[in-house]
């Protein structure tokens, strides 16, 4: 394919001039020449020099990838003809009615549905267009839906919008009776939307000027905003607040959190005023979270165990915690749902999904749903009655489409209820997956999940992807997509990585991936890439790989480390001048960040190890692999300077020639254009991009 540039198109990357900038902490000065390209107002970046700067870096990157431009179509033809347009999901009861959500033929956005539960699941009689997301979507380059809610007693519904992408979203209030939407407006929301006191107040938080979360407030509807009222405040910048509903729709739950401590608050639904019950006191490294049963609180809490045991305490006693579930080094419990006459048990064996149903009175004693493969994703479905006698769950695995099933406890019979259907057509019998484990440096073994044709060849010739994120304690479970296949059907080994960071094989795995054990994360990943060459999977130079956010910190590390193992690396919002961001308190994350990275502020030890591994401040001369860098501006997660200055950096001190590409998206935040089909647009340049630098874009 032809690689010569449009004779318009730009003939050099953009170069970021260095400015001296310096900053001393603990007797320690950093040297920082691209820090003028944070704008000094943000969230509001109107600098002119700095939008220029991303303009030129938007033309260099469409100008490298026009030649490519019939291979990105058919990448994005492939991956649009796997997605059914006209689909619509399984129908779930909740009171008198079924609710669920449809696309229409080339829609990007859903629309939202419910009739009423006399017709049955499959009945269409008096069918009720909620909201149709396209049509509130229009007239912006962004959209995404956050919080959804209807009354309890179905007549109205609470929702809240983003149009920019700066995750700031605008509650809304519609009569589902009359098709009305009411006046009341609350602009600046964060979380979810709560209907309490007889559906005629909602619950909600406010962003603060920091993009924190700080507060539950109470909102009468038809009355002005003056009228609401603060439940709780929190005065731990770290911590963030949301609410919630108990199982039972009694209570409302009030939580507070950062990454290791939190706390939780009970008050009736029926009179949010009331005095709110502490359930008990926050201790730093004990998170717990609630749900009610009669009198019963059911406690899910990693006080004695670090994975997590289930206790029970009464409503006139909430801190009197007894031991249910105990906690257990190979279970690890990850979470329960009460229902009125079981409760279910979620969390993971050997890494492996489990779906337990228990008894109130036994509840030591449980059922394991069995699943029809060894290497699987599965977990309880949207199931909002209480009072149900059958579960909805969703399923996938490497090489199964996603699939919701429906489980009846009585019969102990699982019956599919839809299969995700992909038009263009899946034969799974002609691909197949693999669970292997790698040994990495330190002797840890770490698990890896493959996928491939079955036709590929294990000589080490075939191209290799590999996909990770290892923080947070997000686990990486073995998922199914359709975008992939774009890849794994050119020939490509699609591997994801279950490294340190994630909590994948327990707690303590979440545990030995942050703070000062954080660089396992990245030496599992690039012992994983090593040993799957040992394996013969694939060869040095023949690996490409991808993370998002954190996981793309982790993609920064590992071209710092070892930059010649990598044929081409895709980087998306990624976390990479960490340092520099957790020094600073007021931007939106920096203080709820400092239990999972540390805090170099306070701490001289934490300055250094962040700074030792920190991509943007490892960045030196020498040779990098091919890259494909994603931000944008309007990100509250991973500011947009963060990939901008990073960028600037690698092409002021890299030795080498190869392609080094930053895609701003000016109009978004976070998760990058929000339209399924943009979105997918997205996906193909990454892959586009992957195989040119391997030289495989003349087999598109």
């Amino acid at each position: 394919m032809n690689d010569s540039l449009p004779s318009t198109a730009p003939i050099a990357p953009p170069v970021a001039e260095k400015r001296a900038h310096s900053f001393s902490h603990h007797g320690i000065t950093v040297e920082d020449p691209y820090a003028w390209l944070r704008d000094a107002g943000y969230p509001n970046v109107a600098d002119q020099e700095i939008l220029d700067h991303l303009k030129a870096e938007n033309a260099w990157f469409e100008a490298r990838m026009k030649p490519f431009e019939p291979l990105i179509d058919t990448l994005f033809a492939e991956m649009r003809g796997r997605i059914k347009e006209d689909d619509s999901s399984v129908p779930t009861k909740d009171g008198d009615w079924y609710y669920w959500v449809e696309y229409e033929a080339g829609a990007q956005y859903k629309q939202w549905w419910r009739k009423p539960a006399a017709g049955g699941r499959d009945g269409t009689e008096g069918k009720q267009l909620m909201l149709d997301e396209s049509v509130l979507a229009e007239g912006h380059e962004y959209f995404k839906l956050g919080s959804f809610s209807v009354s309890q007693d179905g007549t109205k519904l609470a929702y809240s919008v983003d149009t920019n992408g700066s995750e700031r979203f605008e509650a809304k209030f519609k009569d589902l009776t009359t098709g009305e939407i009411l006046p009341d407006t609350i602009p600046g929301t964060l979380g979810t939307l709560v209907w309490v006191a007889g559906d005629t107040g909602v619950v909600y938080s406010l962003a603060n000027e920091n993009w924190r979360t700080d507060n539950a407030r109470l909102h009468w509807l038809g009355k002005p905003l003056s009228d609401d009222v603060e439940l709780y405040h929190e005065d731990d910048e770290g911590f963030r607040v949301g609410s919630s509903l108990s199982s039972d729709e009694k209570w409302l739950l009030i939580g507070t959190s950062d990454h290791e401590t939190s706390e939780v608050r009970m008050v009736p639904a029926a009179d949010p005023l009331a005095e709110p019950i502490l359930v008990k006191p926050r201790k730093t490294g004990v998170e717990y979270d609630i749900d009610v049963a009669g009198d019963d609180i059911y406690v899910h809490a990693n006080d004695d165990h670090i994975n997590f045991r289930l206790a029970r305490a009464k409503l006139s006693a909430p801190g009197g915690w007894e031991t249910v579930i105990a906690g257990s080094d190979e279970f690890y419990l990850t979470g329960f749902e009460l229902f009125k006459n079981f409760f279910v048990t979620e969390g993971r064996l050997q890494g492996l999904d489990q779906v337990q149903l228990r008894s109130y009175d036994t509840p030591t004693e449980f059922e394991a749903i069995e699943f029809p493969e060894a290497s699987y994703t599965a977990s309880l479905g949207n199931n909002p009655e209480y009072d149900t006698q059958l579960l909805q769950l969703g399923y996938f695995s490497m090489v199964t489409p996603s699939t919701v099933f429906e489980y009846d406890p009585k019969a102990k019979t699982l019956e599919t209820l839809k299969v995700q259907e992909i038009p263009s057509g899946y034969d799974a019998s002609q691909y197949r997956t693999e669970r292997v484990m790698i040994t990495a440096r330190d002797g840890t073994e770490v698990p890896v999940s493959l996928m491939m044709r079955a036709d590929t060849p294990m000589d080490g010739s075939a191209p290799l992807h590999l996909y990770a994120y290892g923080a947070y304690g997000i686990a990486m479970t073995p998922y199914f997509s359709t975008g992939r296949l774009s890849l794994v059907d050119r020939g490509f080994i699609y591997a994801v990585a279950q490294i340190r960071g994630g909590d994948d094989l327990g707690r303590r795995w979440y545990l030995d991936g942050k703070l000062t054990k954080r660089t396992n994360t990245f030496n599992d990943f690039v012992d994983v890439a090593k040993g799957l060459i040992a394996k013969g999977y694939t060869s040095r130079g023949r690996i490409t790989a991808s993370g998002g956010s954190a996981g793309g910190e982790l993609m920064g590390a590992i071209v710092n480390s070892d930059p010649d193992l990598w044929g081409a690396v895709v980087a998306q919002v990624p976390f990479v001048d960490v340092l520099n961001t957790m020094l600073d308190a007021s931007l939106p994350l920096t203080p709820g960040e400092w239990p999972e990275w540390g805090n170099p502020i306070e701490d001289k030890a934490a300055f250094e190890l962040i700074r030792s591994y920190s991509p943007y401040d490892q960045v030196a001369a020498r040779d990098y692999p091919p890259m494909l860098v994603t931000g944008g501006l309007n990100d509250p997660r991973v500011t947009y300077w963060e990939p901008t200055k990073w960028v600037a950096r690698l092409r002021e001190l890299k030795t080498d020639d190869n392609e080094l590409l930053l895609k701003m998206n000016m109009g978004a935040g976070h998760g990058g254009k929000s339209g399924r089909f943009d979105g997918l647009r997205e996906v193909a340049e990454e892959y586009a991009f992957l195989l040119w630098q391997l030289g495989m874009a003349e087999r598109a």
